[in-house]
């Protein structure tokens, strides 16, 4: 193992990111599973061609592969996970604890389950919409540590925007919880350590009306006093651009 006062060869780096490209041993790409890069949509992540979705409604082993991914993320929002640690948080109010008074000393963290995503839990639909295409997607915010996201306590929310394509779309979109909003309850958030049992409050997106074999282009992004969507050099910040295509 090398020291702080070894230097690395080139050699020994190129070796490194490699690995950190595709680890072999994890079946990991860049740090991350195939089913974290299905599921969570990174802004911070994508470059400028965004994140590229094709997937053939008729075909069975297509839209599983989808839902599937789905399931297994949405397990941890199931309440009994989360019932014994976290607490039901009052909608609208920031959740500013200044004492540790939850267990093991630490802070409570506010309860979010998978039946606030509607027709997106998956509960009574669990395939998500996508066999008869109409998709569902999450969008998450990154975890920033004492972040609040507005000055009068507006919460921040999704909008998502079809900026190539068919127009028709524009419109024929559902959002869960209602509003596509992130209740501010869930804010701030104390980091790892002080709520351990933290849960990211997600958006659901569903797209009612997607012309098959037709490409778009959508853009969804958080809208908030204190979150920025228009940085000249980062132009995905606050925001992710993705391309969409059902194949029939």
């Amino acid at each position: 193992m090398a020291t702080l006062k070894e230097k690395r060869t080139c050699g020994q780096r190129c070796e490194d990111f490699g690995h950190f490209v595709w680890n072999s041993d994890t079946k990991q790409f860049m740090g991350r599973t195939l089913e974290r890069w299905g599921v969570i949509l990174r802004p911070d992540i994508w470059g400028e061609e965004g994140l590229e979705i094709t997937y053939n409604a008729s075909d069975k082993k297509s839209w599983m592969g989808m839902t599937n991914i789905l399931n297994k993320y949405l397990l941890h929002y199931n309440e009994t996970h989360q019932i014994e640690s976290n607490r039901h948080c009052p909608s609208g109010l920031y959740s500013i604890q200044k004492d540790f008074r939850g267990p093991h000393h630490t802070k409570y963290a506010c309860i979010f389950t998978r039946e606030m995503l509607g027709s997106c839990s998956g509960l009574k639909d669990p395939t998500y919409g996508y066999p008869e295409g109409k998709p569902c997607f999450l969008i998450k915010m990154n975890r920033i540590i004492n972040f609040l996201p507005g000055k009068d306590g507006s919460p921040p929310y999704v909008k998502c925007t079809v900026l190539e394509g068919s127009a028709s779309n524009q419109d024929l979109v559902d959002y869960y919880p209602v509003n596509g909003t992130f209740d501010i309850s869930y804010f701030p958030y104390y980091g790892s350590l002080a709520q351990p049992n933290y849960t990211n409050p997600l958006v659901a997106v569903k797209f009612n009306s997607i012309t098959k074999n037709v490409e778009i282009k959508i853009e969804c992004k958080v809208v908030a006093d204190h979150i920025c969507t228009d940085n000249f050099h980062d132009p995905y910040e606050g925001k992710v651009v993705f391309q969409l295509k059902i194949e029939s």
